[in-house]
Formats: C-alpha cells, sequence, structure tokens
C-alpha cells in the first residue's frame, strides 16, 4: 500500500506541499492549479523562455527545452524544485547561444560570405 512519510517527500519535492505542511490532510487538500503550475509547459512560460502558453507547448513539443542535461519533449512533465533552475533551451536547439543556426540564418550567411553556393 502506500507510505504516509514516503508520498509527504515525493510531494515536498515536487513542490507541491511546503516544509510547514507535513501531513497528510494538505495532501487531500492538494488543488488543480498547484499540479499545474509545476508542469514544464507552465514553467517554460513563467522563466520568459516562450512568448505565451502555446509557444512553450510547442517548444518543448519540438525539443528545444532541457532540464538538466536531458532534452525533455512532454510538456507535461513535473518539474522538481531543484530542477526548476536548470530549464533552459537544448544545445542542439537554434534558440540557444551555442546552438546550430536556423535554416534562413544559415542560408543568408552563406550568401553574404560566398557567393559560391548560386551558379549563374
Amino acid at each position: 500500500m502506500f507510505e504516509g512519510p514516503a508520498i509527504l517527500r515525493k510531494m515536498q519535492k515536487y513542490g507541491l506541499i511546503g516544509e510547514e505542511e507535513k501531513e497528510l490532510d494538505f495532501v487531500l487538500q492538494l488543488s488543480t492549479g498547484k499540479l499545474l503550475e509545476r508542469r514544464l509547459q507552465t514553467k517554460v512560460f513563467r522563466s520568459h523562455l516562450a512568448k505565451s502558453i502555446h509557444h512553450a507547448r510547442v517548444l518543448i513539443k519540438q525539443r528545444h527545452i532541457r532540464v538538466g542535461k536531458q532534452t525533455v519533449n512532454v510538456p507535461s512533465f513535473l518539474v522538481r524544485v531543484d530542477s526548476e533552475k536548470h530549464i533552459d533551451f537544448a544545445a542542439t536547439s537554434p534558440y540557444s547561444d551555442a546552438g546550430r543556426k536556423g535554416r534562413v540564418a544559415r542560408k543568408n550567411a552563406a550568401a553574404k560570405g560566398g557567393g559560391d553556393a548560386e551558379d549563374e
């Protein structure tokens, strides 16, 4: 069955209950809004990595977002309290500083730099 202290530890790890709420009564009073605030989609939007909640979902599904070193493509991923500060753009994303540039940026750079790509 379920162990009370284990549930409380897990809820606290995910930030659903606070330090002072270490009783099972608080788990029963858990609201839907509190659970939705822990989703990766909401965290990406709240950290201003996306313009809207819908844009955040698209960025996650297209594998532009990572949590720590792990690229995550599930918008409903529950973010732990200690992982919140590690949400960023993936290294392979064109949105990151070190990532590969997008198709148009690469095409414009090739047109400026070389001109060898066009045959006349």
